[in-house]
């Protein structure tokens, strides 16, 4: 297989900004950086926009969740929006807000199952754990992102002597005793509570005593890597469905200029049903949308004519064939990775996707000059779904389900192809392009 220089530079990139963000809201702050550095100026919802043609913007709700667009040269009324969504949370493990205790002389952490992460994946990994810090000030309170690069919990396995069957039956974990993390030796004296906030507080450089609240998540230390004989394959976690924000941002920064107007909306809570301020299934997107007409001068005519000219592609990671399950996949839909994006159909609506958009898209691939497949899942197992759907029925906008085909979803180590991500920006360049 031949693989560009190009192509293994942008998976590494991808792979980067993966290892940068290991919560949402560090994942939001790597994007932020990316588009201040493209020159793109920075919005806030309190205050008034003014907006020129031609020129880009962002805006976060919640940070982690982030909306960046660029205004196209043609009337919206004619040419729409072209947006692609995906989501920049991951299934995984989240600190319960008094997380630690003593137990046996050692202090363990509390979590709480975020989503649906494969738990056995967990184990015997090197974990830290990332997020943001409500911390106290003089004028009231702050936000400070926290990121440990060093190991500093682990979930270790039970010894096969006392789990004979382990191997036969998989390892299943009490999702309330079995999953506290170890985290230190209890000293003498001092609160587990007290012992674990000082900690965090040495870090910030603050008072233990001026920390208020935090939402902090689990991450595993070990880096993203290229892998296989050629070096074809990528592993990390976060793939879903980071690779699909990677995708998405790289896409709207190297298109050209465009004629339609292009939007990347990027939301948290998608993997816990979206149903936030955050998700798709609020305001967030409808909100931007509806300032960008406003601020264009269009009335509410025109601004329903500019939604039936738009498009949205839904890019979230797809279940790639896995040779040693063959009895998984539906038959004729066993999609390979490497060899291109995946329109996700669905007839029970799991997926926006219908014939009419997923055709779009395949012409989008033709002139991208990308591969392409189709999945659809075997319809005796239950179907996952996306932010596709949310989309699609709260903005009436035509939308298709797509994205890269990878192994081992949800698993805090994930695989996908080098040449998948380079396709997916490809085809999305084409999107923001038309």
């Amino acid at each position: 297989m031949k693989i560009s220089a190009e192509t293994r530079s942008l998976a590494q990139d991808l792979l980067n900004f993966i290892d940068a963000s290991p919560s949402p809201w560090h994942a939001v702050d790597s994007i932020e950086k990316q588009l201040i550095s493209a020159g793109f100026t920075q919005l806030n919802e309190t205050a008034a926009w003014q907006l020129q043609a031609g020129s880009s913007y962002f805006v976060t709700r919640g940070g982690a969740s982030i909306i960046a667009f660029t205004l196209g040269k043609q009337a919206l009324t004619d040419s729409g929006f072209r947006i692609v969504g995906a989501h920049t949370d991951s299934p995984g493990l989240r600190l319960k807000p008094q997380a630690a205790f003593s137990s046996d002389g050692l202090v363990r952490i509390g979590v709480e199952v975020y989503g649906g992460p494969i738990l056995a994946t967990f184990t015997d990994r090197d974990l830290s754990i990332a997020g943001r810090i409500t911390v106290r000030t003089a004028k009231g309170h702050d936000t400070k992102l926290l990121k440990f690069d060093d190991a500093l919990m682990r979930l270790p396995n039970l010894a096969i002597h006392m789990n004979r069957e382990v191997n036969d039956k998989g390892l299943v974990l009490n999702k309330q005793t079995e999953l506290p993390l170890l985290f230190a030796e209890s000293e003498d004296g001092i609160e587990a509570e007290k012992q674990f906030l000082s900690y965090i507080a040495q870090a910030l450089k603050v008072e233990a005593k001026d920390i208020l609240t935090f939402e902090l998540n689990v991450f595993d230390t070990q880096k993203g890597t290229l892998w296989g004989a050629n070096q074809e394959f990528i592993a990390n976690s976060q793939l879903d469905n980071l690779a699909s924000c990677h995708a998405a941002i790289t896409a709207l920064l190297t298109s050209k200029q465009q004629n339609s107007t292009s939007i990347c909306a990027l939301f948290d809570h998608e993997e816990v049903g979206s149903e936030s301020a955050t998700g798709a299934n609020g305001s967030f997107l409808a909100d931007v949308i509806k300032r960008i007409t406003v601020s264009a001068g269009l009335d509410q005519e025109q601004h329903l004519r500019t939604l039936a000219q738009s498009f949205f592609v839904s890019a979230d990671m797809a279940h790639a064939y896995h040779p040693n399950h063959p009895g998984a996949y539906e038959p004729c839909h066993h999609v390979l990775v490497n060899k291109g994006p995946v329109i996700k159909t669905n007839a029970n609506q799991r997926y926006a996707s219908n014939a009419d958009t997923a055709a779009r898209f395949i012409t989008l691939c033709e002139r991208a000059s990308v591969p392409y497949q189709q999945y659809a899942h075997r319809t005796d197992l239950g179907c996952g779904s996306t932010i596709g759907p949310i989309v699609a029925s709260g903005l009436g906008i035509a939308s298709v389900d797509v994205g890269s085909p990878m192994w081992a979803m949800h698993s805090i180590r994930e695989s996908a192809g080098v040449l998948d991500q380079s396709y997916m920006v490809a085809v999305l360049r084409e999107l923001f392009n038309s």
